[in-house]
């Protein structure tokens, strides 16, 4: 079964999709001046200070912390590790890569977020993809929308959602304190449930508070690792891009990797990670109180930025810096608490393990939201309920399924809910690039 699956995950992510989501990126950065550059300070600025009396449900800030919430969960710290043991140092390279140009990609999602919402039955601001593709490219292409939609329900239950996330749950929690998983994931379940009945204004809520405190936290435990390993940072810097161009040989545990693993892991992983392309974060965006398309791409970008080229990095870096992405038997969560604990000892596992458990819990309530709206889009105002409960019913069984098959049909869903967004951005490119030069011609 888990050959099969394999075999599938290589087929969506083999080089047309990899060559379209960075060269979507690509394409955004010529067109737009390399702007993820340029405007980067502007970008954080208008986090705290854009025009909040739009018609949305939540501020741009906490709409930001909900799509920051999805986005910065597992894939930040086992997803890391994953890409390193299986893709070599060189996958940290391309994740870099996928998240420069991911920015601009993530940019464009959340314009069309804003620039096509509109309101549900329930007076709800609702965007994403399958709003852009109807209301953008118009009604022919509604097949399109209901395929994005679909993925995008099968992400939510099957992906990133919740097998990914409390399968991490549960290791880490078994591991640190012996927790039996069945225990903890219904455990997980009911937590969840009591928040995502509240809807959008309960899990930003949530996410403006947890997600600032859990992430200043992280960062600042992987600085101190970096610190303290500060001899080996330049050398560790050095193998990342040597890996990058030409094989990774064998060390200790590690069985090599060629550059095409390096490159398809990194990108693959760093997709999983932030999300640029695969057009869940601008279902979040549409819900800001924003009617600027510009201001609030911008600061969507901003999520791409603080997802990868910082927390990604860090954890990539305190991984390979350690030595302990060569120890044999050693791979996702534990490869990144052992790094941790070559510092901070046991108290360091322990920390990292209550920082997994808030990643990996706000991405759950993130992904709850991203699959009430796409299955809302799909059949209306009454699925919501159904599709609650199947939701949480689905996070109670993410405990007892193996790692190897979660991560894989993560990556699977990922592809086929990035494809029909891809598409989408490029066929309403004219539109994004024309406003976005007479935005910036204004400021002037």
């Amino acid at each position: 079964m888990l050959e099969l699956f394999k075999a599938i995950n290589n087929l969506v992510w083999g080089p047309p999709l990899l060559l379209l989501l960075v060269g979507t990126g690509v394409y955004f950065t010529l067109r737009l001046g390399i702007f993820q550059i340029s405007k980067l300070p502007t970008a954080f600025r208008l986090i705290f200070s854009s025009d909040q009396s739009g018609q949305g449900d939540v501020s741009s800030f906490a709409a930001l912390c909900t799509a920051l919430a999805a986005t910065v969960g597992t894939g930040n710290i086992v997803g890391v590790a994953t890409a390193i043991t299986t893709g070599g140092p060189g996958a940290l390279f391309w994740m870099w890569v996928a998240a420069f140009f991911g920015m601009a990609t993530k940019y464009a999602e959340g314009f069309l977020a804003i620039k096509y919402r509109t309101k549900d039955a329930n007076g709800q601001a609702a965007g994403g993809p399958m709003h852009y593709i109807t209301l953008g490219m118009g009604k022919k292409w509604k097949p399109l929308a209901v395929f994005f939609a679909i993925s995008g329900v099968l992400v939510a239950l099957l992906g990133i959602g919740t097998f990914s996330q409390v399968n991490s749950i549960t290791a880490s929690l078994e591991t640190s304190f012996g927790l039996a998983p069945q225990l903890v994931s219904i455990v997980t379940a009911i937590s969840i449930a009591f928040f995502i009945f509240g809807g959008i204004e309960k899990i930003s809520d949530v996410s403006t508070k947890v997600v600032p405190f859990m992430a200043i936290l992280y960062i600042l435990a992987s600085i101190t690792v970096l610190a303290v390993h500060w001899d080996q940072l330049l050398p560790t810097l050095a193998l990342v891009f040597k890996s990058a161009f030409t094989p990774a040989a064998a060390m200790g545990g590690f069985v090599g990797a060629t550059v095409k693993e390096a490159i398809q892991r990194g990108i693959a992983r760093g997709v999983f990670s932030n999300e640029s392309g695969l057009g869940s974060a601008p279902i979040a965006a549409a819900a800001a109180k924003s009617d600027n398309p510009v201001e609030q791409g911008l600061i969507s970008m901003t999520g791409t930025f603080i997802d990868t080229l910082i927390i990604c990095s860090l954890t990539g870096l305190s991984i390979l810096v350690t030595d302990q992405w060569t120890t044999e038997g050693l791979a996702g969560a534990p490869l990144t608490q052992a790094a941790f604990a070559t510092v901070f000892g046991n108290t360091g596992s322990i920390a990292l393990t209550i920082s997994l458990v808030l990643f990996a819990f706000t991405t759950i309530l993130g992904w709850s939201y991203y699959g009430e709206r796409c299955i809302e889009f799909l059949f209306g105002t009454k699925s919501i309920l159904p599709y609650r409960l199947l939701f949480v019913a689905m996070v109670a069984l993410g405990g007892f399924l193996k790692l190897d098959l979660i991560w894989t049909i993560a990556d699977i869903v990922n592809g086929l809910m990035a494809l029909p967004n891809l598409i989408a951005l490029l066929a309403l490119s004219p539109v994004i690039i024309k406003e976005t030069r007479q935005y910036f011609a204004k400021k002037k």
